[in-house]
């Protein structure tokens, strides 16, 4: 399976949302990977947003790790996206690899992150 086949980033259209960031892998690999962001409303833990992603992702031959979480708020009116915060579970993702990884998919987006908040 192509890294090429997972997508970057599957977030929701709009709203604040817990997301993270996950490390995706194939046969314990770990410095050949790809980081994807994933983050969705209907989640109300951040481990609920990996037992959502985690089994499609193995179901096509890789592996994941969890590498932190945080929030994001995404207005697509004003095509905003703000990351910050961080996970209790999983620890405080790499926000500036997150915005990275989200100004590929939102290039008109004024895209901004901090450490702040929960």
């Amino acid at each position: 399976m192509s890294f090429d086949a997972v997508a970057d980033v599957d977030i929701d259209p709009k709203g604040r949302f817990k997301y993270i960031l996950v490390k995706v892998f194939k046969d314990d690999d770990l410095k050949n990977f790809k980081y994807i962001v994933r983050g969705y409303l209907r989640a109300g833990y951040h481990g609920d947003v990996l037992e959502e992603v985690e089994p499609g992702i193995r179901k096509a031959g890789l592996d994941v790790f969890c590498t932190g979480g945080g929030r994001i708020e995404h207005d697509p009116t004003a095509k905003t996206l703000k990351v910050y915060g961080h996970s209790t579970g999983y620890g405080k993702a790499d926000h500036e690899i997150s915005v990275e990884i989200l100004k590929k998919k939102y290039p008109e987006y004024n895209i901004t992150c901090s450490d702040d908040g929960y």
